[in-house]
């Protein structure tokens, strides 16, 4: 039977959790519906974050994401639930998600929403939180 979508994000245990490292996902298919207009709106999503406990497991998040394909959201919106939805599932030291959306009237809208957990301060090596946009640590 086909997978379908669902807003259940399942996590794993962090295999190395006494070390500081960036996951970095990007996913090139997200798409929602314009909540004016009804017509769809497509999506980069750019997920960077440093585990504490627990990761994220990638088949429930794509199932995740494709629940969003039928629901009307605003930019903003959509990719600070997706954040908060993430946050709340995965508990990281910090996360970083940028929503960058093809043109729409001649704009393009990049929404980059953040959390970092109470006292969490990076250990030596590369900063998260000044990458440039677009910028990656590989």
């Amino acid at each position: 039977m086909p997978a379908k979508p669902h807003k259940q994000l399942d996590t794993f245990a962090n295999p190395t959790p006494r070390r500081d490292y960036r996951i970095h996902m990007e996913i090139p298919e997200f798409t929602c519906l314009c909540p004016r207009t009804g017509q769809p709106d497509f999506a980069t999503l750019e997920l960077d974050y440093v585990p504490d406990r627990l990761c994220v497991e990638l088949k429930s998040l794509k199932l995740y994401i494709w629940s969003f394909r039928n629901e009307g959201a605003f930019h903003e919106a959509v990719t600070n639930r997706i954040l908060d939805d993430l946050v709340q599932a995965v508990r990281p030291r910090f996360m970083r998600l940028t929503a960058r959306f093809y043109v729409r009237g001649g704009i393009f809208t990049t929404v980059v929403a953040e959390h970092r957990k109470p006292g969490w301060k990076a250990r030596p090596g590369p900063d998260f939180s000044a990458l440039p946009a677009g910028a990656s640590v590989r």
